[in-house]
């Protein structure tokens, strides 16, 4: 019995030292070309991962502590951070269940039951019997993973993990900046709608002026129509603000996590001061980027499972066990009560399934080819939007210039024509023309400085975060 326990042992240690064969390819991300520098800027860096790093407050850079505390609150209380957050649970717990075919399936179980038997049976002693059977005992069983299916399938679970670890921190990312964005929209508005309250005041002005000149036969009804064309276009597009303010607000309050008729954030017309952004290299992008992080550990998962499926033309070989004690009376853990039985080993070989695993491997394979297309897509957009960012923050800010002065210049233009029309020495068509051009250039100079803003927002984004 000892001789035959040795034997089944040797096998199972031969086994496993034969277990360290893999089907699986070996494994080269795929490859992708960075350049040395961004087309706008200059510089390179020698590439080291960097996707696991923390992205920061970058919004800080803004030094608002509204959207500090926006942030904040979106973190916490966010429903598409939460749904992320349990995708990313999820596959944890995955991976958990597939690493748990590395160890082998150990039971207990135990029965007790009372049986009588008949007088009449073969071999009896010519009385019934009735009696009691005890049993308790365990039992085992191990696949030994000889051809790396096991194992295969675990690097495949662990990957998609880290995939999906990098699909949290996308999640909170993108989070981080829509609630930035849409801030920065509000009090871009928030800045229009004081600039078209003033100018409703100055053309309400201008109006009663026009009216009084009017009354005194200086002016014609139709510089009075013209001024209250002027106001009321104002007016309106003063309710047209308001309304896209009411919009952007409730958009924050979605990405926060609350309902939009209890929250609120009290306008504050300040400066749009543009905070400055250092550009990065291109190394940085492939570094912290986590969806190019996640999409390349979707290709090292694709990789692992036609292993998996290519383990399938081989046989599959199994260790059971099992022991125990057993008795009809009295003490149920006396030595001479126990019983054991070491095995069967086991192997198992599919012959003919109708070309089921050939089709297996081929799909295999070009799920492959599918995620490591889909990685260098990932590339490539993320190469796009970050020199589209980087575009944007160098021409919008010549583009603020110029506009800048261009509305200085509108706005003096508006001055010298009402003070003309005060003098007689124009009509008020000149004055009208003039009001509008001046408003449209300052709003315009706004517009222009909340995209430069947001640009930055973009270029954040682009490239996975600061630190």
């Amino acid at each position: 019995m000892v001789a035959r326990f040795r034997a089944a042992a040797a096998l199972l240690l031969a086994g496993c030292s034969i277990a360290g064969c893999s089907m699986a390819p070996d494994y080269h991300a795929p490859q992708t070309s960075a350049p040395p520098a961004f087309r706008e800027v200059e510089g390179w860096a020698q590439a080291a991962p960097r996707d696991a790093e923390a992205r920061g407050d970058w919004w800080t850079m803004f030094a608002d502590p509204t959207l500090d505390d926006l942030e904040r609150r979106a973190e916490s209380a966010s429903p598409t951070l939460t749904a992320a957050l349990a995708r990313y649970d999820q596959a944890r717990a995955a991976a958990g269940v597939a690493a748990s075919d590395l160890y082998p399936t150990v039971g207990v179980s135990g029965e007790a039951s009372r049986s009588r038997v008949s007088a009449g049976r073969p071999l009896s002693t010519g009385s019934a019997r009735t009696y009691d059977d005890y049993v308790a005992g365990g039992s085992l069983s191990y696949e030994i993973d000889l051809w790396g299916r096991v194992r295969n399938s675990v690097k495949a679970a662990n990957a998609e993990a880290t995939a999906s670890s990098g699909d949290l921190a996308s999640a909170r990312l993108s989070l981080q900046a829509s609630v930035a964005d849409a801030y920065l929209r509000l009090r871009g508005l928030d800045v229009q709608a004081d600039l078209l309250n003033r100018s409703v005041a100055a053309f309400e002005r201008a109006l009663k002026l026009t009216d009084t000149r009017h009354s005194g036969g200086i002016a014609s009804g139709i510089d009075v129509n013209r001024a209250r064309t002027v106001l009321g276009n104002a007016r309106a597009q003063v309710s047209a603000v308001a309304n896209e303010r009411a919009a952007t607000e409730h958009e924050i309050a979605a990405l926060i996590g609350v309902l939009p008729s209890e929250f609120s954030l009290p306008v504050r017309a300040q400066p749009l001061d543009v905070p400055d952004v250092a550009v990065g290299v291109p190394s940085e992008l492939l570094q912290r980027r986590p969806d190019i992080a996640a999409a390349e550990r979707r290709v090292f998962a694709a990789n692992a499972r036609i292993g998996v499926a290519k383990a399938a033309w081989f046989p599959s070989v199994g260790l059971g066990g099992s022991g125990g004690w057993q008795a009809t009376h009295g003490d149920l853990l006396k030595t001479p009560n126990t019983f054991w039985s070491l095995g069967p080993v086991s192997a198992l070989l599919t012959l003919f399934d109708g070309g089921a695993r050939k089709s297996q491997v081929k799909l295999s394979r070009a799920e492959y080819e599918e995620v490591a297309a889909n990685y260098r897509s990932t590339v490539l957009s993320a190469f796009q939007d970050v020199e589209d960012a980087i575009a944007a923050m160098r021409h919008l800010e010549a583009q603020a210039q110029a506009q800048g002065d261009a509305a200085q210049a509108a706005q003096r233009t508006s001055e010298i024509a009402l003070s003309r029309y005060r003098d007689g020495a124009a009509d008020y068509l000149e004055v009208v023309t003039a009001q509008t051009d001046a408003l449209e250039a300052q709003r315009s100079w706004i517009g222009v400085q909340t995209s430069r803003m947001r640009a930055n927002v973009a270029y954040v984004r682009a490239m996975g975060g600061t630190s």
